[in-house]
């Protein structure tokens, strides 16, 4: 039975081993994995990025969250160069092990336009209406 059944029948509180579940993630053809970040305490969601394993086991290892840049084909740890850094509160996976949502503490704006999230962009009716001001410049 493979490990997600297993979870999936897992009564509440049961635990199986992290190395099992990250040897069991079914990691993209690149090796990444969707990263969801959602700010801990609102529930607002900030961000999709991409991890590899190696930055979804430091972002657990050090509890600052580490993200793997495609365009830069390198880790990116948020946050390096704007001080707007994602502690980590809590990481959970998706029921198929194909999504991990990190609940963060989110310093300052997640967005690399410097808005809260990078979700400012709403469809609504007929159009895409920009629902979030650019920081003043």
């Amino acid at each position: 039975m493979s490990i997600w059944l297993q979870l999936e029948q897992a009564e509440r509180g049961e635990r199986h081993p992290l190395a099992e579940v990250l040897a069991a993630i079914p990691w993209n053809a690149d090796g990444l994995i969707t990263a969801i970040a959602q700010q801990h305490d609102s529930g607002e969601v900030l961000m999709l990025a991409w991890m590899n394993r190696e930055a979804l086991l430091e972002t657990l290892t050090t509890g600052r969250v580490c993200y793997w840049s495609r365009s830069r084909q390198t880790l990116w740890r948020k946050g390096e160069s704007s001080g707007h850094r994602q502690r980590l509160i809590e990481a959970r996976l998706d029921c198929d092990g194909d999504a991990v949502l990190l609940r963060v503490d989110q310093q300052g704006p997640a967005c690399h336009t410097g808005r809260p999230n990078c979700f400012y962009n709403a469809i609504r009716d007929d159009a895409v209406e920009v629902i979030t001001a650019p920081p003043s410049q």
